[in-house]
């Protein structure tokens, strides 16, 4: 038998939560400072305020956030020039906007602009490097122009922002003196560097004197754009210069950026409070409500109706055209677009259940409704916003149930905005989202149970962070009023305050009680390695599937995990934290969606990351569903056995070869599985004599390894020389005779020249008479593979880990080898994480495959 395989290193409950939790105590401490700072102000005075903006300063606002928007998508333009990749320009815009208009409302722009990114640019041929690396580019350019406004501001006094912001003299020329000495040294690298600078595995070209300083100007142009927006929605008496405001602004934005709060939420505004203090609260207040909504909202509410367009041009034949090109742009984020969209309608109705009715439109509704409809109306609309909030992840996750239920939830959403203070707003805003939703419907296929859906520690930050936000603007809205017993039972046309307690600790109890539940459900036992009974269950799928690769469940080293309804399995393994299925899942399409799923739910819950090796091509869109990035390792070698013959010119060679070995004595059987014993102790002898002139050890994991038990499962492909086995290979089979292929491969110093080249001919001539349609030669890692400017780092990595993976322990002219059988190519895959934790990940593989540290090394 294999050895043990290694075993998953779980991360610390704690350690997952250290970040969700600390950004829940900085929201925390947010609002606190944020309710002393407004506790003298009313929600009618802001909101006064907000509505006293000026139409041309509006329009100024909006005008400023298309140029700032447009500017974000010269940050792509210059990163693909960086890249050495060309995209058509249509293509950056729309993907730049969609990504920067998800990710400056959610929050965490990097990582949810790089989801977005690839799917949209994948289709152009950006693989996941590609996007990590334009992602963090883009992300450097930013923080490039930040830090120099900063710097600029403290160091040279061109604004009183140090004096506003109370920071001493002394520490602003500290703090500018550092953050333009930093700009300063990258613009040095950026220009004199020659070669790479690798850091964790991740290589960085430095991009030459004319990008390097592109990437600054840029940074402080797009951060100038974007407080213009805000500098342009203040209040007429707010008498601060441009230079000075945007000193503040770009100290605001640190902050919120340092919080680690979704968009700096909270953040951004308590630092705007305390930097202009010469500015009346509730004025400033109003013109920071409009500058979300037009710096954010606008932007999220245009990417919408992207969606709603791209579907209706569906329905025009004259407009199919667009609806094509919608459908490249458009349809590989329908599930994120929806999950984020259903998310924000959950706050909205939570909000909106926290604030005051309009009066007017209240008594206007009671003339024709009794007042029970407009109570339970407004505790029905908290609710629902709370289900949408629970909803959203399953969304992301093409969960076929919450798609049903949130439509149903959307549409009481509706009901209740109108019913309970005709908030006819409000439900334009949810239709307008519902049509989203039901335009994408068919993104949501996975018949999983909505309960089996864990939250992450991220998820239930996000979700009290929206609950706390619901309550806390309640009790601002309402803090005119005095606290009593008597309000929990008070039911009238004016008893906002009251409507919004009931509606508080309905959703606080139910939202907790969810949330506990799902953390305090039991999880599914782990798999362990597969024993007889789980093997047993196997070989019934093995016999049914059409890849041979299915054979290799029968090693006895991995675990396999099952499907609900047994109709497939995953065979996986664990190695550090890395979580390894081999190949795809066998068996039904509805059930290998379902494991695959489940898989990611379990190495999640462990704190691990999931991966696919060896994956072929006609799966990557599920494997991206899970947010992960393909690599591509390989080129598979299939030799269709219907047309393979010795005959022909260009079968010269293997006629030679084949003739010779047959001179030199050489003769092939097929020994059929229960004839395998009585040759054990031959096999061990031919195996231990090639282990040792190969000096090397058995593998694992991709090929099984010498054992009894193993091989006597299977037929075996024997060549004898004089009348004594000389060499061997079991074979792996299907039922469907599909394919046919071999694992395990052995010969001795006696077998004669050519040996392999005649077993495998013969094995192609035996197979075709017996009626199978092809013949697997096996992987050919790191053929085939794309120029890439990052390239020979990554390749380095790749030689070193795929270098032990197969038959074959010498790669070099191993596709020429196979090449002469005249195969066709398939391409196959690693699905990861992309990014700076893609090393890792390849390491773990190698680890599992070479069965340990030392091994690895040892040829």
């Amino acid at each position: 038998m294999t050895a043990p395989p290694t075993q998953a290193r779980d991360e610390r409950p704690l350690r997952r939560w250290l970040g969700p939790l600390a950004a829940l105590l900085v929201f925390a401490g947010v609002v606190l400072l944020l309710h002393r700072q407004l506790s003298r102000l009313h929600i009618r005075s802001i909101f006064e305020h907000l509505h006293a903006i000026p139409r041309r300063q509006v329009l100024a606002a909006l005008a400023f956030t298309a140029a700032s928007y447009w500017l974000l998508s010269t940050y792509e333009v210059l990163a693909l020039r960086y890249l050495r990749r060309k995209i058509r320009y249509p293509r950056i815009v729309f993907t730049s906007f969609i990504a920067y208009s998800f990710g400056h409302t959610l929050g965490f722009a990097a990582f949810t602009g790089a989801a977005i990114r690839f799917r949209l640019y994948a289709t152009a041929g950006l693989g996941a490097i590609d996007v990590a690396t334009l992602t963090g580019f883009c992300s450097l350019s930013f923080g490039i122009g930040l830090a120099t406004v900063s710097g600029l501001s403290l160091l040279l006094a061109l604004s009183n922002a140090a004096s506003m912001l109370r920071l001493h003299h002394s520490w602003s020329l500290l703090v500018g003196t550092a953050l333009l000495g930093a700009v300063g040294a990258y613009a040095l690298w950026a220009s004199l560097a020659r070669g790479k600078l690798e850091i964790r595995g991740w290589a960085l070209r430095a991009p030459g004197a004319a990008i390097g300083l592109t990437q600054i100007l840029l940074g402080v142009a797009d951060l100038s754009l974007s407080s213009a927006v805000l500098w342009s929605l203040l209040p007429a008496g707010a008498h601060i210069g441009f230079v000075s405001f945007l000193g503040i602004y770009a100290a605001a934005v640190i902050a919120g950026v340092v919080s680690h709060v979704p968009g700096g939420v909270g953040v951004f505004e308590a630092v705007m409070l305390l930097a202009l203090p010469g500015i009346p609260p509730d004025a400033l207040v109003g013109s920071l409500l409009a500058y979300r909504g037009v710096y954010y909202l606008v932007p999220l509410l245009f990417a919408t109706l992207l969606f709603g367009a791209k579907e209706l041009a569906g329905q025009r034949p004259a407009l199919a055209r667009a609806h094509e090109l919608a459908s490249i742009y458009v349809a590989p984020v329908v599930p994120q677009i929806a999950g984020a969209l259903t998310f924000l309608a959950g706050a909205l109705l939570l909000i909106s259940g926290a604030t005051p009715g309009v009066e007017e439109r209240l008594a206007f509704l009671d003339q024709f409704l009794p007042l029970a409809v407009l109570e339970v109306s407004h505790l029905g609309g908290s609710l629902a916003g709370l289900g949408l909030l629970v909803l959203a992840r399953a969304l992301f996750r093409r969960v076929q149930a919450a798609y049903h239920i949130s439509v149903w939830l959307l549409i009481a959403g509706m009901f209740a905005s109108l019913l309970k203070g005709l908030d006819f707003e409000e439900a334009i805003i949810l239709a307008l989202i519902l049509g989203v939703l039901m335009l994408g419907r068919r993104a949501f296929y996975r018949p999983t149970a909505i309960l089996s859906e864990r939250f992450t520690p991220v998820w239930v930050a996000s979700i009290l962070g929206v609950i706390a936000m619901a309550v806390w603007i309640g009790i601002v809205s309402h803090r005119q009023v005095g606290y009593s017993d008597q309000l929990w039972w008070t039911f009238a046309l004016h008893g906002n305050a009251p409507r919004m307690l009931r509606a508080s600790l309905a959703v606080i109890v139910l939202g907790s009680a969810y949330i506990l539940l799902n953390m305090l459900r039991p999880a599914r036992p782990e798999p362990a390695v597969a024993g007889p009974e789980e093997l047993a269950r196997a070989r019934a799928l093995i016999e049914r599937s059409d890849s041979t690769l299915a054979n290799a469940a029968l090693s006895g080293d991995k675990r396999l995990l099952f499907s609900e309804a047994g109709d497939a399995f995953v065979m996986y393994q664990i190695a550090r934290s890395s979580w390894i299925a081999l190949g795809d899942p066998v068996g039904s399409k509805e059930g290998a969606e379902e494991l695959v799923w489940r898989l990611r739910e379990i190495s999640d819950h462990h704190g691990g990351q999931t991966v696919f090796y060896q994956v072929g091509a006609e799966r990557l869109a599920l494997y991206v569903d899970l947010g992960l990035a393909a690599l591509k390792i390989g080129e598979e070698a299939r030799v269709p056995l219907a047309e393979f013959s010795l005959e022909g010119a260009t079968r010269a060679e293997l006629r030679q070869a084949h003739r010779r070995a047959q001179r030199d004595g050489a003769s092939f059987e097929v020994v059929p599985a229960e004839g395998v014993e009585a040759l054990m102790p031959a096999l061990e002898r031919i195996s231990n004599a090639w282990l040792s002139a190969k000096s090397t050890g058995e593998k694992r994991f991709s090929i099984g390894a010498f054992s009894r038990a193993y091989l006597r499962q299977f037929p075996l492909a024997l060549v004898r020389s004089g009348g004594a086995p000389t060499a061997f290979a079991n074979l792996w089979t299907t039922g469907t005779k599909a394919e046919l292929s071999v694992d395990l491969m052995r010969f001795d110093a006696d077998a004669p020249r050519g040996c392999m080249d005649f077993l495998f001919i013969e094995l192609m001539l035996w197979g075709r008479q017996a009626g199978y349609r092809s013949f697997n030669l096996g992987m050919a890692p790191l053929s085939g593979l794309d120029a890439h400017p990052l390239a020979p780092a990554w390749h380095r990595v790749g030689n070193l880990i795929f270098r032990y993976g197969e038959h074959f322990y010498n790669f070099e002219g191993l596709r020429r080898y196979k090449a002469k059988f005249d195969p066709t190519w398939e391409p196959r895959y690693l699905v990861a994480r992309g990014g700076i934790a893609l090393p890792r990940v390849l390491v773990d593989v190698s680890l599992l495959i070479a069965g340990g540290v030392k091994e690895l090394f040892t040829r």
